[in-house]
């Protein structure tokens, strides 16, 4: 199935809303504390990311296949990512693999400025498509090589990394500001490792060590 054919809702229900609370009520419950990211999470309509077909599930705290071998993440995942980069308003930042673009609308419903690449590009044309990603002008969509970044258009306040990289990529390290913050899942295996990078001024990093995940790989090229 390809991302690009889905059928998406376009209705944001009573019973949607209610749904969504009883996710944020639960994600509260497993150890999110922010409540600028549980508030994102409780605004963002996560069924129109996907197939209509998904609606009674979509607010499940589960991930799903959105089509090219990708999902949209676990909402709880999501939240944790959100909370570990601490963004605050009109930061610039860098994500690593747009997939829907529902991790990209939660950091901007934060306020933040978003740079997101996308190396599939059945998924990147997909989002250009996406009528409610409009609302959204402080999102930008790339085609591109996430172990590139975007050289043009750093430095960036942080990055985020939605998918498993085996280490660190040092290209990315580069795009970030003096005392900005990547969080990266990294693990070759079927689990990872949540880190969080902050750049040191002599360009070394400190890394902090968080819980386990499972995301998909993080590969180079375009698709």
């Amino acid at each position: 199935m390809y991302f690009a054919a889905l059928m998406r809702p376009t209705e944001d229900s009573y019973l949607h809303k209610g749904l969504r609370k009883q996710l944020v009520d639960g994600i509260r419950q497993k150890g999110i504390t922010d409540e600028k990211v549980l508030t994102a999470i409780n605004t963002i309509p996560r069924h129109f990311f996907l197939d209509s077909a998904f609606d009674k599930v979509a607010y499940e705290d589960r991930a799903f296949p959105i089509g090219e071998g990708q999902t949209i993440s676990q909402p709880y995942t999501v939240a944790y990512q959100s909370q570990l980069l601490d963004v605050k308003p009109f930061e610039k930042i860098l994500e690593i693999g747009t997939g829907s673009a529902y991790q990209a609308t939660v950091l901007a419903e934060l306020r933040a400025t978003v740079y997101t690449i996308e190396r599939q590009k059945n998924l990147f044309e997909s989002n250009r498509a996406f009528s409610y990603l409009k609302k959204y002008p402080n999102i930008k969509f790339f085609y591109g090589d996430g172990y590139e970044g975007l050289p043009t258009y750093a430095p960036f306040d942080k990055i985020i990394i939605t998918a498993a990289a085996p280490d660190i990529p040092q290209k990315l390290i580069d795009q970030l500001k003096v005392g900005g913050m990547m969080v990266i899942p990294v693990g070759s295996g079927d689990v990872q490792q949540m880190r969080r990078i902050v750049k040191q001024e002599n360009g070394a990093v400190k890394e902090e060590l968080f819980d386990n995940f499972s995301f998909v790989p993080m590969l180079g090229g375009k698709k």
